[in-house]
Formats: structure tokens, sequence, C-alpha cells
């Protein structure tokens, strides 16, 4: 028990790190661990049943029918893992840009492979969807940000797509916000002001959209497993444009707050900095395949 816990509060950490980075998803780390369609069953347990059982004071039957164990112990580590790491991060992409991409860019190019060998059957249909979920993360890395928008349906709308991007491979909600052009309006006038009429809506989008998609994603999973992991895949390989390690980011302000908003990229010279940083990129395939390994190990043992 306490083993179980160890291991997926160390997973929830690797997805909290994850989320510091610009232009990476939570989900990302959760799909290469194997606790992706978990977490997806788990979110999308809150239902009647679920309330119900809490009414009807069936905490312990809740506990279970939700996998409470299991989003306790991943959170918890996302939690840690934010609050711990998002201030070295800082640190690192001031002094060391080049370094810490490097490395996650050779997480994503492993991902890509380990996450694509989980697809049984290779057909017309997986090659579509690998081919769109690479073409819509793509766009997504170019896209012009939209203007802002606080009209009461379209802040349901950005609250449904942000949580949603959040928890999918490849996409991050804070840069879907950007493009949205509600980022400055919904991260951080809302917030630091308290602007209910922002805040609600977002939050109702946000709930219902994190439901909703849960399901969906779990029956999608059931019925056409293949077809979505080949487009989740595509997520991954469409987001290598935002890990490219040789880049200057072009950012805007937001109030007191700068966000990238776009990369200006360019070819490395060929010095130290680029042996160090292609050393760093096999580091990171390395951990991933560790982590692959650790996976296997572990529905062995099951």
């Amino acid at each position: 028990m306490i083993k179980e816990f160890i291991t997926l509060m160390i997973k929830g950490m690797a997805m909290g790190i994850a989320n510091v980075i610009p232009g990476v998803s939570g989900g990302t780390i959760a799909l290469i661990t194997g606790i992706f369609e978990r977490l997806i069953n788990a979110i999308k347990s809150f239902d009647l049943k679920a309330i119900k059982l809490i009414f009807k004071g069936e905490f312990k039957a809740f506990a279970a029918y939700i996998d409470l164990g299991f989003l306790v112990s991943v959170f918890f580590g996302v939690g840690i893992a934010i609050i711990a790491v998002a201030r070295l991060f800082e640190y690192l992409f001031e002094f060391y840009p080049v370094y810490i991409w490097s490395f996650f860019f050779g997480l994503i190019l492993a991902s890509i492979y380990f996450v694509g060998r989980t697809i049984e059957k290779w057909n017309l249909s997986t090659i579509i969807s690998f081919v769109l979920g690479s073409a819509i993360a793509m766009a997504m890395t170019f896209m012009t940000p939209a203007s802002e928008n606080d009209s009461f349906i379209y802040l349901i709308i950005c609250g449904v797509v942000a949580i949603c991007s959040m928890i999918l491979p490849g996409l991050s909600g804070s840069y879907v916000l950007i493009l949205m052009g509600n980022y400055q309006l919904v991260a951080i006038d809302a917030i630091n002001n308290m602007r209910l009429e922002i805040i609600i809506p977002v939050g109702i989008g946000a709930v219902l959209g994190l439901i909703a998609f849960s399901h969906l994603l779990s029956w999608l999973f059931k019925k056409f497993k293949d077809q979505t992991l080949a487009v989740l895949t595509g997520f991954i390989l469409g987001s290598l444009g935002v890990i490219w390690p040789w880049k200057n980011a072009i950012t805007q302000a937001f109030g007191e707050k700068t966000k990238v908003i776009g990369y200006d990229y360019f070819f490395p010279e060929m010095n130290m900095e680029f042996a160090i940083a292609i050393t760093i990129i096999v580091i990171g395939i390395v951990v991933i395949w560790w982590m692959e390994s650790k996976v296997i190990k572990e529905k062995v043992e099951a």
C-alpha cells in the first residue's frame, strides 16, 4: 500500500513538473507512466452514483467507487511538485533555457515512440488520426492569439477548453487560454480581483468540461483505443515545436505578468553548448525508457 502510494505520488510529481513547463501537459506524463486511462476513469466516476453514496453516508463505498486513494496519491504529488519545483524551474529557464528545454525535448521525443508502440494495429484510420492530432498541435503552436471576450457563453467555453487541454497530452491549458484571448482576463484579472462574474462561468465550464470530457475519453478508449492513442501520439509529436530548445520567446505583458505567446526558432551552432544539449536530450530519452520499463514491470507484477 505504501509502495503504491509512493509510486503514484512520484508519477503525480512528474505530472506537476510537466505542468510548470510552458507548453507541456501533465497528460503527456500520465500517458507515458501508464496512469492516464485510470485517471480519466477516476475523474468520470464523479457522477450521480457518487453523490448518492455520499448522501447515504457510505463513504467507504464512495472512496472505492471514485478510486479516491489513487486520486489523492497522484494529486498530492502534483501539488508537491508545483510548490517545490516552480521556483527551481524559474531559475533554470532564466539562466539555462537551452539545457532545460533539451531535457524535455528528449522526454517528449521518446514519449512519441513509447506511446505510439501501445497502438496495437496501424491502419488507415490510425494513420489519419495520428496526422490529424499532429496537425492540430502544430497549428496551435503558430496560431495568433484572439481578442479578449468576456461574454458568459465564451467564458464557459474557455473553462471547458482550458481544463480539457490540461489533461490532454501535448496541449497546455494556459497556452490555449492565451490563444483564446482570455489569459489576462481569466488567469490574472479575475483571480487577483475576485471577479466572480468571470470566475463563475469559467468554473462552470471547467467542471462540466472535465466530467464530460473524461466520459468521452473513457468511451473513446473502450471503443476506439488505437485511434485515440494515435491522436494523442500526434498531439505529443505536434508539441515538439514548443519544446524545441533553440528559440527566442516572444512575450506579451499581462498586467504585472509576462507570458510567452510564441517563439522565434533558429538552428543551433555546433559548439560546446550544443554538445551538452544533445547529451541532455539523450538523458531525457533514457529517463522515459526507465519510466516505461518500470510501468511494464508493474504490469507484470500485477
